[in-house]
């Protein structure tokens, strides 16, 4: 049985409203942390001038090759393996990165290794693309995201949903500037930098 996630259903749909967009002069998008690759699937589906490359760390590789190889198309890639902590990324001159759900499971150094290798990988005009929660000035946008930042903190004290100011400070020492910020389903965020 494949894996399989019942947020990315639902979420699926509104992200690709707003990738259309961010991603409408891409060519190559790199997508870290693919998951079950569900987002994977139903965006190179829906993009077809885009080729996307699904990666993930080795210990979901299996069951998103899978997904891939039963319903991928022609345009999507096979997974490669990448740690954000890693050194050197097997992927070089991306026109786009994809990120969802990613930012809060990693701890604070690991966040500055993604902005990092993505600030090595993503090209000059190139699109930065991150779903997930945040907080704003201190503060979470709703109840469920607090209880489930204490739910993060119990299960790893590194993990936490991050804050919007920080985390763009950080986009910003490596050239990103901001160019959106979106409401999405479930109390969560889609926002879009570009490469300078």
């Amino acid at each position: 049985m494949l894996p399989f996630s019942e947020a990315c259903e639902r979420n699926k749909h509104p992200i690709l409203d707003v990738l259309r967009g961010a991603f409408a002069h891409a060519g190559e998008v790199l997508e870290i942390g693919s998951g079950t690759g569900q987002h994977a699937v139903h965006f190179a589906r829906h993009l077809p001038h885009l080729v996307w490359q699904p990666t993930d760390r080795a210990e979901y590789l299996p069951g998103l090759a899978a997904r891939i190889a039963l319903e991928g198309g022609d345009n999507l890639r096979s997974p490669l393996e990448l740690d954000v902590t890693q050194a050197y990324w097997s992927f070089d001159g991306a026109d786009a990165v994809f990120s969802a759900n990613t930012l809060h499971i990693m701890s604070w150094p690991e966040v500055e290794r993604f902005f990092a290798g993505v600030g090595r990988v993503l090209t000059t005009g190139g699109a930065l693309a991150v779903y997930g929660p945040f907080r704003y000035g201190g503060r979470y946008t709703s109840a469920s995201n607090e209880q489930f930042d204490l739910g993060l903190h119990e299960r790893d004290p590194a993990s936490g949903i991050r804050d919007f100011e920080a985390v763009d400070a950080l986009a910003r020492t490596r050239g990103l500037t901001l160019l959106s910020d979106q409401p999405m389903p479930a109390n969560n965020q889609l926002i879009t930098w570009r490469r300078e």
